[in-house]
């Protein structure tokens, strides 16, 4: 019987390409596409799928998702993506156990690792926070032999397998340069973020920070960390713009935007230019009223699935990740074009 291994070293490619043009899993290169079609066809390739579920339920496969995601709208799409890819592979015996929490505490989400790894987990996909105590957390889950995958936020200096996610300097860089060509003349920003613990965050804001300082006529107010909640952001902007009342441009690195914005509108501010990320419902009424003048999509639904579908490759088929790092495109998006 032909194997998916041998494909793989009859095209030159590696067994996680075979697997996804055979299974329609992922995106692969046209010409490679059709280079393993042609050899499957060739060498008559006949997947057993009712073998391989049987041979993924004997291994049983458990992941634990932790996901810092209560009160944070943009990762309904994620977790919306991440529990089809689960539905979807519940045939081969994966099981996931779904945890989240809200805000940024250190304790809380060692406490939950170690709980997920108690339950015997095989796998892990985390958004983790930036501190040595969840970097060892999951230096000792990878030396435990569990899968770690990092999930929209990294953490650069652990073991961690890969990472899925956005471009975070990436991000900070665009956002300022929308920041430019939209507010004429002097700038006069601050920025809010959802805690200095999170690596994107402080990645997107030095991105941010690199461009603007080119600005011949800029002036940083300073940071505001509203812990990805709306009411705080609301209460930290009503207070900025009562103490700078020059403010005429705010940066939203993560979540809060809604409560920025409401902030803006009940100050009756229309000076003021308002960049943001994630296209969530709210951040489309903003844009509708004219508050919010560009956002930056980071393809959440792409995020959940990519990172389902490498723990199950390699749980399930045993196929690592071509990559370390599976990065999103960041897409600026206005309110032209918005809902498309």
């Amino acid at each position: 019987m032909v194997t998916i291994k041998q494909i793989a070293e009859l095209c030159g490619v590696s067994r996680g390409t075979v697997d996804r043009v055979l299974n329609g899993r992922g995106k692969v290169k046209p010409e490679k596409e059709r280079l393993v079609r042609e050899m499957a066809e060739k060498l008559h390739y006949h997947p057993n799928p009712a073998g391989k579920a049987l041979a993924a339920r004997k291994k049983h496969p458990v992941v634990g998702v932790l996901i810092v995601s209560d009160g944070v709208h943009f990762f309904d799409d994620v977790l919306h993506s991440m529990h089809h890819m689960a539905d979807k592979y519940a045939s081969y015996g994966l099981e996931v156990i779904w945890r989240s929490m809200r805000g940024f505490d250190v304790d809380r989400q060692c406490e939950i690792i170690d709980e997920l790894r108690a339950q015997g987990i095989n796998g892990l996909i985390i958004d983790p926070l930036n501190h040595p105590r969840i970097i060892q957390k999951i230096d000792e889950c990878v030396d435990d032999d569990i899968f770690v995958v990092t999930l929209n936020n990294d953490v650069e200096t652990s073991k961690r397998r890969c990472y899925v996610g956005p471009d975070y300097p990436n991000g900070g860089r665009t956002a300022a340069a929308l920041l430019r060509m939209i507010h004429q003349g002097p700038l006069h920003a601050a920025v809010l973020l959802g805690s200095l613990n999170m690596l994107g965050h402080c990645q997107r804001l030095d991105g941010f920070l690199e461009v603007m300082r080119e600005h011949p006529d800029f002036e940083f107010l300073g940071i505001q960390e509203t812990e990805d909640d709306d009411m705080i952001a609301y209460e930290d902007v009503r207070q900025l713009l009562a103490d700078h009342p020059e403010t005429n441009a705010l940066f939203v690195i993560s979540s809060g935007a809604y409560g920025a914005a409401r902030a803006v509108l009940a100050a009756k501010r229309h000076d003021i230019t308002v960049i943001v990320f994630d296209t969530i419902p709210t951040t489309i009424e903003m844009m509708k009223k004219g508050v919010i003048q560009a956002a930056i999509y980071q393809h959440p639904h792409q995020q959940g699935q990519r990172s389902m579908q490498i723990v199950f490759d390699y749980l399930v088929n045993g196929i690592a990740p071509e990559h370390e790092k599976y990065i999103m495109r960041n897409e600026i998006r206005i309110l032209q074009n918005v809902e498309e």
